[in-house]
């Protein structure tokens, strides 16, 4: 079995080599993202891992000439692969699983960053200003947290809050049984009137879409904070922003945000943003911004090589 590797970092060559020789499959590994330019590099290759280019139909067509089938995503979303252009060229698509405390742990923190309003210390301290004014924040264990999301990392997310002794809500589609002694679920509707933060941790679909907008945020507790690790697409920024300036959020942490895949991961120091949103939200003191590393451990990473890996192995035995 050949796999390429797309997108292949540094960071992930070692997992690579690792695990090719774990399964017994070769491996080519290419730095760059996959495009029209580089499609002919999975010559001869039955499948191809990526993270999170866009897969378009044009490119989807393209691998399919050339002998691919099946494109594996190094991610837990799938959104920026054309699935139906996939289905009509009958190649497969698989996404991964990895460690859920890696974007756990990192949610737990952006949580207490943004209410200790810890990006003013900060940035305070990098300037030898030490006084008091405008930077005391909240104890967690007062306040009331809604989890959207009740899968693996969002499961996580609650037992990691339960021990902070603070109000725990819960809305899925799906309950799990385990976490209902340590959340409550409740509607969507009432776990945005009764929440002082809310994280989100549900896939990015149609129905998921915009889940936070002027609606929603109109039913919300004045002062709220938002925290988004899942993905851009569950905020509608726009409506977002205005939130924040007319003080209905308190704070917000985003590790993702909408028209985010041309920019993170590359180095645009001295360039002006393309995303003017991306731009307005960094310049203010309650909102903290990270470029989508909440997944970023070594074990994630290990897991997420490994994974792909494997789902390529599983899906060739079960159509071969």
């Amino acid at each position: 079995m050949n796999i390429l590797a797309y997108s292949c970092r540094e960071d992930e060559i070692e997992y690579f080599k690792k695990f090719s020789e774990k399964y017994q499959v070769e491996m080519k590994l290419c730095e760059d993202e996959p495009k029209i330019e580089n499609a002919e590099l999975a010559e001869g290759c039955d499948c191809i891992s990526i993270i999170t280019s866009r897969i378009n139909q044009e490119l989807i067509e393209k691998f399919h000439q050339i002998g691919v089938k099946f494109i594996s995503t190094r991610t837990i979303g799938y959104d920026h692969i054309d699935i139906k252009s996939a289905k009509r060229y009958r190649i497969g698509v698989g996404n991964v699983g990895y460690s859920p405390a890696s974007v756990a742990e990192y949610t737990v923190m952006l949580i207490l960053m943004v209410l200790r309003k810890m990006k003013g210390i900060m940035e305070r301290s990098n300037v030898q200003d030490y006084s008091l004014k405008g930077i005391q924040g909240k104890e967690l264990h007062n306040l009331t947290v809604g989890i959207i999301g009740t899968g693996r990392i969002g499961q996580r997310v609650i037992k990691c809050l339960s021990g902070f002794a603070c109000k725990l809500l819960a809305h899925d589609l799906h309950p799990q049984e385990n976490i209902k002694e340590s959340a409550r679920y409740v509607s969507l509707n009432e776990l945005f009137q009764e929440s002082d933060i809310i994280t989100m941790h549900v896939p990015a679909t149609k129905e998921n879409f915009h889940l936070i907008n002027k609606e929603s945020l109109s039913i919300m507790k004045d002062g709220v904070y938002i925290i988004n690790t899942a993905r851009g697409s569950l905020i509608n920024t726009k409506e977002l922003i205005a939130a924040l300036e007319n003080k209905k959020i308190s704070g917000a942490a985003l590790d993702v945000i909408e028209g985010e895949a041309d920019l993170y991961y590359n180095d645009l120091k001295c360039q002006v943003l393309s995303n003017r949103e991306l731009a307005i939200l960094k310049s203010y003191p309650n909102v903290i911004i990270t470029p989508h590393t909440a997944f970023y451990t070594d074990q994630a990473v290990s897991d997420m090589v490994e994974n792909s890996i494997l789902s390529c192995i599983s899906y060739l035995k079960e159509n071969s």
